[in-house]
């Protein structure tokens, strides 16, 4: 067996049984005997005013590199700062970035020889948090580093593969956290199971409770008029405390059966807001659909506008892989600020947070 079976064969080893004592209740790596109800809601972004009124804000992006995560016997993802700047009147609004503050996080935890592929990026209990979607793991990312916190196990929480985990959102006292929220399916539209239509409820001290939100992404997809075997991939999902309601920036959208060809070019350009038992929903339609293939990654409310601006991610993949990422403003009447900005390099972004 060669260095780099062995090595790989380590990986599943280690990602089998960190995932095995993690069946019902999800796994803690750093534990904290911190009391749910008094989790910290600092924030962790810098502000700079200016005189007409505007005021620009810190971000951090972050990648998933997929196959291109693997560095020699490492997976990796790059992280970016970069500043949003947001005129007085919300009618303006830019994006710049500091190349020189792109850092690499790595890991040695794989699952099938992958990992490290960051989706979503989270402040919750006053720290930063990311999800790997191929072995379920929650990091903090602190420091320059990526630190282990919580194992997520896929669907009910009784089996082995770690949850394929999308999207992130803090409500309340619980980080949130879900997957594509349609059916598993063979590449050809078959069904397999309803595992990403679970959700994960994960307190500050980690306990983790698994939720089945099947018959919400029925809902939420049903709203823009969509029965199965048409489908709805989300991967942005935010809770708004603000207007106490929950807000959807789905990927991919079609009222026919998933194809992974065809896919691709299924983006979207619909906002969808429910209230927050998720029995009620509106559809707000964001300029136009004319880049089909580019598909909403990730969003967050932009800070001091009462969660009337939204700044959102979106990537764009030809023939699975990577082409251009873009980031984009807008309010949640659908009214563009900031047109489809174009993001360095052929990366897939999918996280963004203000710190």
């Amino acid at each position: 067996m060669t260095a780099e079976n062995n090595s790989n064969m380590l990986n599943f080893l280690l990602f089998g049984f960190v995932t095995a004592i993690a069946f019902y209740s999800g796994t803690q790596f750093n534990k904290s005997s911190e009391p749910v109800e008094h989790i910290s809601h600092a924030s962790l972004y810098s502000t700079k005013k200016f005189d007409d009124g505007a005021k620009e804000y810190s971000i951090v992006l972050i990648t998933d590199l997929d196959h291109e995560s693997k560095d020699g016997k490492k997976w990796r993802s790059l992280v970016t700062r970069g500043f949003l700047k947001v005129s007085a009147d919300h009618k303006n609004a830019d994006i710049h970035f500091d190349k020189d503050s792109e850092y690499f996080v790595d890991t040695n935890i794989a699952a099938g020889g992958r990992a490290m592929e960051l989706s979503d990026l989270a402040v919750f209990n006053g720290k930063l948090y990311s999800i790997d979607d191929r072995t379920g793991l929650i990091y903090q990312i602190s420091d320059k580093k990526a630190m282990p916190w919580v194992l997520l196990n896929d669907g009910p929480g009784n089996v082995i593969k770690g949850l394929k985990g999308e999207w992130m959102t803090v409500k309340d006292t619980e980080l949130i956290v879900g997957g594509l929220g349609k059916e598993w399916t063979t590449t050809d539209g078959v069904y397999v199971n309803d595992h990403p239509m679970w959700v994960k409820h994960v307190s500050a001290a980690g306990a983790v409770h698994h939720e089945n939100w099947k018959d919400v992404f029925i809902r939420v997809r049903r709203a823009a008029g969509i029965e199965y075997p048409g489908y709805m991939i989300h991967e942005a999902v935010q809770w708004s405390p603000v207007h106490r309601k929950w807000f959807f920036l789905p990927r991919r959208m079609s009222t026919e059966k998933y194809s992974e060809t065809e896919d691709e070019t299924r983006g979207t350009n619909v906002l969808i807001i429910g209230n927050e038992n998720l029995s009620d929903f509106e559809v707000v339609r964001i300029g136009s659909d004319e880049h089909k293939a580019r598909g909403f990654s990730a969003f967050q409310f932009v800070p001091n506008t009462h969660h009337q601006l939204i700044v959102a991610l979106k990537s764009e993949e030809k023939d699975g892989k990577p082409v251009a990422s873009y980031a984009t403003v807008f309010d949640i009447h659908g009214n563009v600020i900031l047109d489809d900005f174009q993001l360095h390099g052929p990366y897939k972004y999918e996280g963004i947070a203000f710190a």
